[in-house]
């Protein structure tokens, strides 16, 4: 139950993130938070990180379901074994499922954050927990997988 609440929090936080910056800023407008550091800019993205595969708007709304559910079973199964496991099951659940209600409902990604130190893509909450999945089931498979119980 822990997981499920914590997906929906993931989800929600993001969603209404997107929302404010949707109806706040303009496209591609900036708004710097801490200077040389970090800024909200306001993007479309209809492709993946970084931009890649473009408009490609079909696979992705028939490759994320399938992503969904199979990551869905596998934290069914694991639910009650290695918690980090299963965090990191639940927010890349949590960060394919932000993405994907915004491919539904816009026909794009709505992207906000920006690292003004570093040339790095313009991202949003969903990529962040996403990302923090893969470190997490990472983190697991590195140090905890061979442990027993």
């Amino acid at each position: 139950m822990l997981y499920l609440i914590l997906l929906v929090v993931i989800v929600g936080c993001d969603q209404l993130l997107k929302y404010w910056i949707t109806t706040n800023l303009a496209l591609q407008q900036v708004q710097t938070l801490i200077p040389n550091l970090f800024s909200l800019t306001y993007l479309r993205n209809d492709g993946a990180a970084w931009s890649i595969l473009q408009g490609k708007q079909l696979f992705f709304m028939l490759l994320t379901p399938i992503v969904i559910l199979v990551l869905g079973y596998l934290l069914f199964k694991a639910r009650r074994q290695h918690r980090i496991y299963a965090l990191g099951l639940t927010f890349m659940i949590a960060g394919a499922l932000g993405n994907f209600i915004d491919r539904l409902r816009l026909g794009y990604v709505v992207d906000m954050f920006q690292l003004d130190f570093i040339n790095f893509p313009i991202f949003n909450l969903a990529d962040s927990a996403l990302t923090v999945g893969v470190i997490l089931v990472f983190v697991y498979l590195i140090f905890f997988a061979d442990e027993k119980g």
